[in-house]
C-alpha cells in the first residue's frame, strides 16, 4: 500500500510520520509539504511534492489533486495527517477521494503502525 503523508507546521509532528514510514511496509511513500518539509528525511526513500499550503481552500484541494494525479496505483492509500491543520486535512482527503482512491488513517503507536 501507498503512505501518503502531509508535513506542515509543528516539527514535533514530523517524528510520527518518519516513524510511520521507517515502521510500515509501504510500497510507495509520497510527502506532501511546502518549502519548510524540504528539510524532511528518512531512512527509506519517498517522493516529495511541494505544495503552497498558503492558498485558499478549494485552491489548495485543486492543487493537491493535480500534483497526485497519476502518481498513485492502487485504489485504496494509507494517510498521515499528523501535521498540519484542519484547512489543509480538509484539502488532502477531498483530493483523494475525488482522484479518486480510498482511504485509510495510518498512525504510529506504541504498538506499532495502525490503520484507525
Amino acid at each position: 500500500m501507498e503512505l501518503i503523508a502531509l508535513l506542515s507546521s509543528g516539527q514535533g509532528t514530523w517524528a510520527q510520520v518518519s516513524g510511520l514510514i521507517k515502521y510500515g511496509e509501504w510500497d510507495k511513500v509520497i510527502i506532501l509539504g511546502d518549502d519548510s518539509a524540504k528539510q524532511f528525511a528518512t531512512e527509506k526513500p519517498f517522493e516529495f511534492i511541494k505544495i503552497d499550503l498558503t492558498k485558499k481552500l478549494k485552491e489548495l484541494k485543486d492543487e493537491f489533486s493535480n500534483k497526485l494525479k497519476g502518481k498513485l496505483d492502487g485504489t485504496e492509500v494509507a494517510l498521515s495527517i499528523a501535521s498540519g491543520d484542519g484547512k489543509e486535512h480538509m484539502a488532502l482527503i477531498s483530493a483523494l477521494l475525488t482522484l479518486p482512491v480510498g482511504i485509510r488513517l495510518a498512525a504510529l503507536t506504541k504498538e506499532g503502525v495502525i490503520d484507525l
